[in-house]
């Protein structure tokens, strides 16, 4: 393998993969790169099993084509630490890699391409094209209610259901719930359901930005984002996400209508002085009247009123604190809408107007 590229050319996709790269790996190809360099240019390759990013670049010139693995961070460090504008140059000596650069000279240890673990064809059975800020949209909005490292596995992932009218994005860690949709039209889309994990999830949305489009490929056990020359692979977990639909409250609401900075602001407030272990707050709803209390082993209270627009029956409801203000952070517009059903049920958090955005977040004993 022998190749020149220019210092920019090399870095962009060594960023854009090395997310990927492990730290800490059982195998000490997992710590290594994948570089591939054809006539058409130079692909470079990371995975952990369980995530693959593959991106492009193009080269000045590739004398003698192959691949080699080399390790990832080393790599990058060195691309980064050269002079803007230098051309690099790439070249194999036996079983090391030698990087020059001006006057600059680097060997670095290297292993078999051959052992590299590369993520099967995925097999589509939905394709979808979509703006990449709605698909980033779509995972800010949801993303913070995944359970982290829950017994019940399927629920420390992304639930994506596909329609043929809507991709839908559920969330939850069995305490709150986070969903958002996206209005999809005359696309080849299968009905179903599939789980993307965490590490998935948080990779695929660095890596989405202002660009055009994205295309995502979802198979049976992968998804795969295509996007400005990275493609990108995730394992889905195999499991069945539990029946969200029930969860949202649908009878005898009562609703609760005010500003959404007000409302946050006033969680903030006594936020400051809830229980740190357990955050809970307490509600107090009667006729356009909200009242904020919290208050922790030390007996410090803290108290809030605010007018709001709620003609329904007095009710008292706690709640994590962190919960709700994770909904209002995520909530667009100025105006929120808040339904309860009674002191014991779930409250539905939503934007004043239109409903691609749910939460519910389950209330607690204070």
């Amino acid at each position: 393998m022998k190749l020149s590229i220019s210092r920019e050319a090399l870095l962009k996709p060594l960023q854009s993969v090395i997310g990927v790269v492990e730290r800490r790996q059982t195998m000490p190809i997992l710590a290594n790169v994948l570089l591939v360099a054809r006539n058409g240019g130079l692909t470079v390759t990371a995975t952990d099993l369980e995530v693959e990013l593959v991106a492009e670049a193009a080269t000045e010139k590739v004398e003698v084509p192959g691949e080699i693995t080399v390790p990832g961070r080393k790599i990058l460090d060195i691309t980064k630490a050269l002079p803007e504008g230098v051309n690099i140059g790439l070249q194999l000596d036996g079983d090391r890699l030698v990087i020059k650069a001006g006057r600059s000279r680097f060997v670095l240890s290297t292993l078999p391409a051959g052992e590299f673990p590369l993520v099967d064809k995925v097999e589509a059975v939905s394709r979808v094209k979509l703006p990449q800020k709605e698909v980033a949209r779509l995972l800010d909005k949801t993303q913070f209610s995944m359970a982290q490292q829950d017994v019940r596995y399927y629920l420390n992932g992304l639930m994506l259901e596909t329609s043929k009218k809507r991709l839908r994005a559920v969330a939850t860690d069995g305490h709150r719930l986070a969903l958002c949709d996206i209005a999809i039209e005359n696309q080849d889309v299968t009905s179903g359901q599939v789980i993307l994990p965490r590490k998935g999830v948080v990779e695929l949305h660095r890596l989405l930005g202002s660009g055009e489009e994205v295309e995502l490929t979802i198979g049976s056990n992968h998804l795969q984002a295509s996007l400005g020359g990275i493609r990108f692979t995730s394992k889905l977990i195999d499991g069945r996400f539990p029946d969200y639909e029930r969860v949202i409250p649908a009878s005898g609401i009562v609703t609760l209508k005010t500003g959404r900075e007000t409302l946050r602001g006033a969680l903030q407030r006594a936020a400051i002085l809830s229980n740190e272990k357990y955050r809970g707050v307490r509600l107090e709803l009667g006729k356009n009247i909200l009242k904020i209390q919290a208050n922790n082993p030390d007996q410090e209270e803290a108290q809030d009123e605010l007018e709001v627009d709620y003609a329904g029956a007095a009710i008292e409801i706690g709640f994590n604190v962190t919960y709700l203000l994770d909904a209002l952070a995520a909530v667009d517009g100025d105006e929120v809408e808040i339904d309860f059903v009674d002191a014991n049920s779930s409250c539905l958090i939503r934007p004043g107007q239109g409903s691609h955005t749910k939460y519910v977040v389950m209330p607690m004993r204070l």
